[in-house]
């Protein structure tokens, strides 16, 4: 017999027994007071009817069901690295602990008693590796990449992190491979296949700009696989619904407790409400760049005029906008300005300085 066989026979008995116990307090006990009793082989008989046709009906696709999503957790058991198995099993050992401690309060309640305390283990147990897991960035092993030194070199140094999922618009922008090189991510890479099909087809637009931009987000992932030692995969994803990518790439990172690497605006702040992690590439250069007080004295090259009258334009090496009072009568020229204000804006920074005397 197959496993799904064994599996359908314990799905049909364990309806049973759970028909029983509740038949039992209901009709045998009376805990509830109906006046209404029936004889033990009665009771049997339902319990039976009742495990007859699950087993005939419904155990089959419960067992399919259940199959998948063993094989779902094996394979996600397998890529886990030594650190996340073991705040997994911690999780669960902890959930474990605590539901049993409570379900002692409800031994002595028979068979009611009985299924508490199985559902506050399952509950527990569940929350427990869900929490480890999360939390697991948040402990510090001694020792860990000892253990992990096994692997080879290459893997040690990126194998340790939570999964990058890379969406279009960050492979299209490309500063996303400046930033591996600096080796300040670290973890695997997915690019998940949905991904890749939207960029072959922006790569293959009538439109020229268009057909450049997929063009270029193809050279960035043939680099990244050829010139970094930074594990990147290729993953399949198929909703049970169709979705748009953005929602396939949100439900893909929650599937694999990832984080989703952008530039996109909207789907950063959909990820927010949604309790799905991203690491945003434009809020990484936002906070890079270096600090500027009022007051401070620096020397810039002014390059057009402002919108203003009187007013110059000259940019920092991060692309930071400076506006020099005074200044369109320098354009082209290196002058030494005192900045007076720094404004945050959606777009960006914008300092703005007037020319020292």
């Amino acid at each position: 017999m197959k496993l799904n066989g064994y599996i359908e026979i314990l799905l049909s008995l364990i309806v049973t027994s759970l028909t029983y116990g509740f038949a039992h307090l209901i009709f045998v006990a009376d805990i509830f007071g109906l006046g209404i009793t029936l004889p033990v082989y009665t009771v049997l008989a339902i319990a039976f009817l009742f495990g007859l046709i699950t087993y005939l009906y419904f155990s089959m696709a419960a067992a399919n069901a259940i199959l998948t999503r063993l094989g779902k957790a094996e394979e996600r058991l397998a890529k886990m690295n030594v650190k996340e198995l073991l705040m997994t099993v911690a999780g669960l050992g902890i959930g474990l602990i605590l539901a049993n401690l409570i379900g002692s309060a409800f031994r002595n309640m028979g068979v009611l008693g009985t299924v508490i305390t199985v559902l506050l283990n399952v509950i527990f147990g569940f929350l427990g590796m869900r929490v480890a897991r999360r939390k697991k960035d948040e402990v510090h092993v001694p020792n860990l990449n000892e253990v992990l030194a096994k692997t080879k070199e290459t893997e040690e140094t990126y194998s340790i992190g939570r999964p990058k999922i890379l969406d279009t618009s960050v492979i299209i922008d490309g500063r996303i491979l400046d930033l591996l090189q600096t080796g300040f991510i670290e973890g695997t890479l997915i690019i998940p296949e949905f991904v890749l099909d939207e960029l072959r087809h922006i790569a293959d637009s009538a439109d020229g700009l268009k057909r450049n931009r997929g063009r270029r987000g193809l050279d960035i992932l043939n680099e990244i696989q050829k010139q970094l030692a930074v594990p990147v995969e290729i993953r399949s994803f198929t909703p049970e619904k169709p979705m748009e990518v953005d929602a396939m790439l949100l439900k893909m990172a929650e599937e694999l407790d990832a984080f989703v690497v952008t530039n996109d605006y909207n789907l950063n702040k959909v990820a927010e409400f949604q309790g799905v992690r991203v690491l945003n590439i434009n809020e990484l250069a936002n906070a890079i760049k270096p600090v500027v007080l009022p007051g401070e004295e620096m020397q810039v090259t002014i390059i057009k005029s402002g919108k203003e009258a009187g007013q110059g334009v000259a940019y920092l090496n991060d692309g930071t906008m400076i506006v020099v009072d005074g200044g369109n009568r320098f354009i082209g020229e290196t002058m030494q300005v005192t900045v007076t204000s720094v404004l945050q804006t959606a777009a960006g920074r914008m300092i703005f300085a007037k020319m020292d005397k």
